[in-house]
C-alpha cells in the first residue's frame, strides 16, 4: 500500500471491510489495525453508515469489485446533506505496477478454463487453439503495417490471450504441467542470458555486435548443428525462404550459389520457386523483408482492381 494509504489505516477510530477474504486484510491485521467485517448491503445503505459517526474517523477497506455504487451514493449523500455529514475523501490504497493487469488475465483465464466456467474454453487443447493463434498473429501484423494504432492495440491483446490460454491448458497436463509463470519466468532467463551487454560485463558495440552475439549464444545453447537448425518449415514459403538466406548470410557461408536471378524461358513450377528464392537472396542483400514488400504489393493490387471494379477500398 502507499503510506498515505497506511497513515489512514492507522489513524482511523474505525476500520471496515466487506470481504473476509480480502487481498490486504491479512497484511492489515498483521500490521496491527484492526478490521471489522460487516454485511455491505446496498450501496445507500453503506454510504449512510459510513458517513454517520462525524467525531471519528472512518475507513472503509475497499472490496476487490471496487464496490459498484458506493461512490456515487457517497457523491450524493454529499450533495443533499452538505454540512450535515462528515468530509469524505476518497484514497487510493496502492498504484498497480506495470504488468499488474496480467495477473487479472490470469485470473480470469483460469475462472473460464475452470469447472463452472465457459464449456467451449474448457474444450480447447493446444492443438484446437493453432488456428486462432496464426490468425491473431496475421491480424496483428496487418494492423502494424496499416498503422493502426487502436487496432494494433486489441490484436496485441488476442495474442497475448493465446499465450496465457495455452498456458493454462498447460497446467493441466498429467506428467508435465507448467504455468504461465513458467513460461515467463524461462523467457526472463532467455533475455538475461542472450543480452550479456546489458544484464553482464560483455561489451557490444552497435547493432551488429547484439546480434552476432545473440547467434552465437543461441547455436551454443541449443547445441545446433546446422546454421538453419531452428528455422521452423511451417511458416509461409516466402518467409521461410528468407529466413533461410537470413541464417546463410549471418553465418558467412558461402558453399551454395545463389539462384540465379533471371526471368527463366519458361515458367515451371521448380524455375519460379528458384526465382522466388533468388528475389529473396538479393533483397535480404539489399536490406529488403521480402514478405512485408510482397503484402504491401499485394495490398496495392487490391486497391487498384477495387478501383477499377469502381469500388471504395
Amino acid at each position: 500500500m502507499s503510506w498515505p494509504a497506511w497513515e489512514a489505516l492507522r489513524g482511523a477510530d474505525l476500520v471496515l471491510a466487506a470481504d473476509p477474504a480480502h487481498p490486504q486484510l491479512a497484511a492489515v491485521r498483521q500490521a496491527g489495525v484492526q478490521v471489522e467485517i460487516v454485511e455491505r448491503g446496498t450501496a445507500p445503505a453503506l454510504a449512510r453508515r459510513l458517513s454517520t459517526g462525524s467525531e471519528r474517523v472512518t475507513v472503509w477497506l475497499g472490496s476487490p469489485d471496487g464496490d459498484p455504487g458506493l461512490t456515487d451514493a457517497l457523491a450524493r449523500l454529499a450533495v443533499e446533506e452538505a454540512g450535515a455529514v462528515p468530509e469524505i475523501e476518497l484514497l487510493p490504497g496502492s498504484y498497480d505496477l506495470p504488468g499488474a493487469r496480467l495477473l487479472d488475465l490470469a485470473s480470469v483465464m483460469d475462472r473460464l478454463r475452470s469447472p463452472g466456467g465457459c464449456p467451449w474454453d474448457a474444450e480447447q487443447t493446444h492443438a484446437s487453439l493453432v488456428k486462432y493463434l496464426v490468425e491473431e498473429a496475421f491480424e496483428l501484423v496487418e494492423a502494424i503495417e496499416e498503422g493502426d494504432r487502436e487496432t494494433l492495440r486489441e490484436e496485441l491483446g488476442d495474442v497475448l490471450l493465446q499465450v496465457f490460454f495455452h498456458s493454462r491448458i498447460a497446467e493441466e497436463h498429467p506428467e508435465d504441467p507448467f504455468s504461465i509463470d513458467d513460461v515467463a519466468g524461462d523467457i526472463v532467463e532467455k533475455l538475461m542470458y542472450r543480452h550479456p551487454h546489458v544484464f553482464g560485463d560483455v561489451e557490444a558495440e552497435g547493432t551488429a555486435a547484439v546480434e552476432a552475439n545473440w547467434e552465437q549464444l543461441k547455436a551454443a545453447e541449443k547445441q545446433r548443428e546446422s546454421v538453419l537448425d531452428g528455422v521452423p518449415a511451417g511458416l509461409p514459403a516466402l518467409a521461410y525462404a528468407a529466413k533461410l538466406v537470413s541464417r546463410v548470410r549471418r553465418a558467412g557461408f558461402t558453399a551454395v550459389p545463389d539462384a540465379p536471378y533471371e526471368l527463366p524461358t519458361e515458367l515451371t513450377a521448380e524455375s519460379a520457386g528458384r526465382l522466388l528464392l533468388a528475389v529473396a537472396q538479393r533483397a535480404h542483400d539489399a536490406g529488403v523483408d521480402v514478405d512485408a514488400a510482397l503484402r504491401a504489393s499485394a495490398r496495392g493490387y487490391r486497391r487498384e482492381v477495387r478501383a477499377a471494379e469502381g469500388l471504395a477500398d
